[in-house]
């Protein structure tokens, strides 16, 4: 007897990072419910991360406006359809208001902070064994991917940007460390340079192009989608990146994923899974937030972590993921 269409509405972040941790909970409804058929809503910059979810149907767009005329929107595209399942991450009231079967509802929390991929695994009651994230990749985007990557030698990828400068650690400081990790003695020797970001982070790139040669470096900035981006940052040795989209990406990837943070909260958002690390400097981020309170100030707040504390924490991830 044939499988029948399981509609599924699944509401999920506007960012790219917070989107990627919840990743994992389609994957495991792909997985497990018959005839899944999936409309995902998520926000314009992490819409593209869904594009080859499997029994995808359609993928909304949910760009927030102040009136809060977006909710409106969303229900007349949505409103319609009777679901089999509405899961909906960002806690709203709109499924109250579906036809559908069954509901899984964001609900913040009270206890002790947790990370974005055991908050995201409640909704379904899998916070016993959290999802680990996952983004689906297609033939297409897995050969762009392969072509990207070909050659010899290991890669290191780096992802110098972050969406605040408080966060983003300076690109002077990722080329040293990527200098001393490719270099004549380093444990990356005669690798090549991978270096990843969207369109408005080109200006990293004249001081990263000065660290490989021009056949060893690998430039994927605003080159291509986020799932081919996906694609070849798994075949990265290690990834080293400020706390990101990129990071939580390279993660997903299977990338051993170096984070660097400062003032945001690794409890909550450090790079996921069994080759992930995070390193901060020496202020913890109370300390960072007595500073800055509303973590919104134009200033760096990366500055007391150094080079030698990066390249070391590298070196011992690389030898943990031997």
């Amino acid at each position: 007897m044939p499988v029948q269409p399981f509609p599924i509405l699944f509401i999920t972040a506007t960012r790219i990072g917070d989107a990627v941790l919840s990743s994992g909970l389609i994957r495991r409804l792909a997985d497990e419910v018959p005839g899944a058929r999936f409309t995902i809503v998520a926000g314009p910059a992490a819409a593209p991360l869904f594009e080859d979810v499997p029994g995808l149907e359609t993928i909304i767009p949910f760009e927030k406006s102040g009136d809060g005329g977006h909710w409106v929107r969303l229900w007349n595209q949505v409103r319609r359809r009777p679901w089999g399942l509405v899961v909906d991450l960002r806690g709203s009231a709109i499924s109250s208001f579906l036809s559908r079967r069954k509901r899984a509802v964001y609900r913040r929390g009270t206890g002790a902070p947790v990370h974005k991929v055991i908050e995201a695994a409640r909704v379904l009651g899998l916070q016993d064994a959290p999802p680990a994230p996952h983004i689906f990749v297609g033939e297409a985007a897995a050969r762009q991917a392969a072509a990207l990557v070909a050659g010899e030698g290991p890669i290191l990828a780096l992802g110098p940007a972050a969406n605040w400068v408080g966060k983003t650690w300076p690109v002077e400081r990722f080329a040293q460390v990527a200098i001393q990790l490719l270099g004549a003695g380093g444990p990356l020797a005669g690798g090549r340079l991978l270096v990843a970001g969207g369109p408005q982070d080109a200006g990293v790139l004249p001081t990263l192009r000065a660290v490989a040669p021009r056949d060893r470096f690998i430039d994927l900035v605003g080159k291509v989608d986020l799932v081919t981006l996906n694609a070849a940052l798994g075949a990265a040795r290690l990834f080293i990146g400020n706390d990101s989209g990129l990071m939580h990406l390279a993660a997903a990837a299977g990338a051993p994923t170096l984070g660097l943070f400062g003032p945001s909260d690794e409890r909550l958002y450090a790079p996921w899974g069994p080759s992930g690390r995070v390193l901060r400097g020496a202020r913890t981020l109370d300390q960072i937030r007595t500073l800055d309170p509303d973590l919104s100030q134009a200033i760096c707040h990366m500055m007391d972590l150094s080079v030698e504390s990066v390249v070391a924490g590298a070196r011992r991830l690389i030898s943990d993921t031997a």
